[in-house]
This record gives structure tokens, C-alpha cells and sequence, in this order.
């Protein structure tokens, strides 16, 4: 099956997996999905991922992280900008997501960082996503 929005999808992925208590999950690999992973990692939302090779095909296996009482650490991801609607901002504008503890990915022309660095690097781009 064709998917019309790759990274739509793995953020469905991982949300999915993190509501149902998953231990990790496998998404198909691309650049922007792999930054977009290590913004997470960065960030703290998720323990580790790894790239593993299974069958000729490449995959990135992301480890979920959880509190205490077994909560997910990741609370929501929502996909900002999509293949039908094309969200951009400057950064001046740039979004604040639950008031500075959420973070909003960024497609800069510096790469795809957080909303936080393209404010510091005073660069804007395409809103990719929301992460609380």
C-alpha cells in the first residue's frame, strides 16, 4: 500500500504504539524521518533508536519511554504541515507549543531542527510537526 504521507505516518506509528505500551516500534527509514527520530531523542520523548536491516529492507527501531506508572513520556504528536497544505513561518512567528514545553519541528534551510534553534538561528521553514 502507498502512503501519501510517509512522515503522517510514522508519527501515527509511534503514537499508536506509545498508547498501547509498546516497547519500541519499526518505521521505514528517509532522511527526514531520522531527524525528525533524533529531535525526539534530543528532546527526551523517546529512550534510543537504532537503523536495523531486516530482508534487504532498512527500518528505524525507536525504543519508547516511559514514567514510573508506565505513562508515556510522549503525550501527543500532531502533523503540522501536510502534502495538501503547506504550513510555513518565519521566526518571528514560530509557534510555541504548551507554552515552551512542547516542541514544533522545523524543515529549515539549515535542515530540520526545532522551532527553539530556528528562532536562536533566526531562519524559518516549513512546520513539520508538534511534539508534547
Amino acid at each position: 500500500m502507498a502512503v501519501s504521507d510517509p512522515v503522517a505516518d510514522m508519527l501515527t506509528k509511534i503514537r499508536n504504539a506509545s498508547r498501547a505500551k509498546h516497547e519500541k516500534v519499526d518505521v521505514s527509514t528517509s532522511k527526514m524521518k531520522l531527524q525528525i527520530v533524533k529531535i525526539l531523542k534530543n528532546e527526551g520523548f523517546i529512550k534510543n533508536f537504532k537503523k536495523v536491516t531486516k530482508d534487504g529492507m532498512s527500518f528505524i527501531r525507536i525504543f519508547l519511554k516511559y514514567d514510573e506508572d508506565m505513562k508515556p513520556v510522549l503525550h501527543d504528536l500532531q502533523r503540522i504541515s501536510t502534502p495538501g497544505r503547506r504550513v510555513y513561518t518565519g521566526y518571528r512567528e514560530m509557534p510555541r507549543i504548551y507554552n515552551g514545553h512542547g516542541v514544533v519541528v522545523v524543515s529549515t534551510s539549515a535542515g530540520v531542527i526545532t522551532g527553539k534553534k530556528a528562532t536562536e538561528n533566526k531562519v524559518g521553514g516549513e512546520l513539520i510537526c508538534s511534539i508534547w
